[in-house]
């Protein structure tokens, strides 16, 4: 299962959850963020991570498919849970096989591809940018499940090769049903589920809508996690998925209803997510530098913190740019710096003490917008930056506290 995640701040840093493969979309981790958990390598330049999560799962696994085995091997005593947890780890390497598709497909497309990162709940593949169109939405989102299908028939043949009731055949009769199961679920056709990014690719080649077909697959996503907090409980309770109902204990019902819970809330939150990522990208383009832009006044490196404010006051400006004996800007002076600075020091206090040295990634052309603002924000994270127009004039200063003002408004704003 698969969850696209949103912290509520602009697609800055990490945003989300996947349990089997939905590509989930987000902003790439400013410089120096961690990775998310434990590198284990970077097949095609993407790095993978396993998150300190899995090891709980993986112990689960092992103890829960453990108690499977001497059902059927009780010869193997202590050795099971070796077998069980051997499991696990080939369990979850299907699982980044499944990761990878999503990623070789989305490098495909030109889309750049932030991590995949290994959980509690499966995997996530975070993919930067949204496709251009229906067709390749649907190709990303199934080329996942397609895998795990492949998976699932190449151990069904290989489990034909071996004896029954061996290591190598419980082995391959665990991951063949897991690697179905995956697929399966991940086909169901509701955000954030593969199948619910292949319904809206399908309701936006129809409506010509993006928009409309994240709605539309957003709900279903929503009535999903309500059937499965229903059914999944229901169904194993009265042995409609082929269990003894009467080896059913208090425990097992009270897990199931557990399971199911935790299914449900990660499929409720991962379309509502969805959703408001969507309406997001809706409104990035209200998102312009120059409207942005704060008025900023020039002052020379060794005026008094006191004089440049009341010059900023006089001419009703919020920003304070550092220039040299010429005129030209060399550092923008921090406002958080400034707001560090006790009233009854700021007369001795020069403003070059408070400011950031300006290099040309802190440049910002002012008719910068959208997704491209945001990009050039991501390439040099920093508080304040400087706004130029085309000839290089001084237009003010940006501050990225406005940016995440503005994008908490956009996100809060109707359909």
């Amino acid at each position: 299962m698969d969850e696209s995640g949103d912290n509520g701040r602009p697609p800055t840093g990490p945003d989300a959850t996947d349990t089997g493969g939905t590509p989930a979309k987000g902003g790439p981790e400013r410089p120096g963020e961690p990775g998310g958990g434990l590198l284990m390598g970077r097949p095609f330049g993407v790095p993978v991570y396993v998150a300190p999560s899995w090891f709980v799962v993986a112990a689960l696994i092992t103890w829960v498919f453990g108690g499977q085995i001497d059902i059927v091997l009780p010869e193997l005593g202590a050795v099971r849970y070796l077998v069980s947890l051997f499991f696990a780890v080939a369990f979850y390497a299907s699982v980044l096989v499944h990761e990878l598709a999503h990623t070789v497909a989305a490098l495909r497309f030109k889309l750049p591809v932030r991590r995949i990162q290994l959980q509690f709940f499966g995997g996530v593949s975070e993919i930067e940018k949204e496709t251009e169109t229906p067709g390749r939405e649907f190709v990303l989102a199934f080329v996942g499940p397609l895998l795990s299908l492949v998976l699932g028939g190449a151990f069904y043949l290989a489990m034909r090769l071996v004896e029954a009731g061996t290591v190598p055949g419980v082995l391959l009769a665990g991951l063949m049903i897991s690697n179905l199961i995956v697929a399966a679920f991940n086909l169901l056709p509701g955000l954030p589920l593969d199948g619910g990014r292949m319904l809206r690719a399908v309701v936006w080649k129809i409506t010509g809508n993006a928009m409309t077909g994240t709605v539309a697959a957003a709900w279903v996503g929503r009535a999903l996690a309500v059937a499965v907090l229903i059914g999944l409980p229901l169904l194993t309770h009265t042995g409609a998925l082929g269990n003894a109902t009467q080896d059913i204990t208090g425990m097992d019902t009270v897990l199931d209803a557990l399971l199911a819970a935790i299914l449900a809330a990660i499929i409720w939150t991962g379309a509502g997510n969805s959703l408001r990522m969507a309406r997001l990208r809706e409104h990035l383009p209200d998102l312009r530098a120059r409207t942005l832009t704060r008025r900023a006044v020039p002052v020379e490196s060794a005026t008094p913190l006191s004089e440049a404010l009341r010059r900023a006051n006089e001419a009703g400006a919020r920003a304070l740019v550092v220039v040299d004996g010429h005129g030209e800007p060399t550092a923008v002076v921090r406002e958080t710096a400034i707001g560090a600075v006790p009233e009854h020091r700021r007369p001795w206090v020069a403003v070059s003490g408070l400011a950031q040295d300006l290099t040309d990634r802190l440049r910002i052309p002012a008719e910068l917008a959208g997704e491209a603002l945001l990009d050039r924000l991501r390439a040099a994270p920093a508080t304040e930056y400087l706004v130029v127009e085309e000839t290089g004039e001084i237009y003010g200063v940006l501050s990225t506290a406005d940016v995440e003002r503005a994008f908490v408004k956009a996100m809060a704003r109707p359909q």
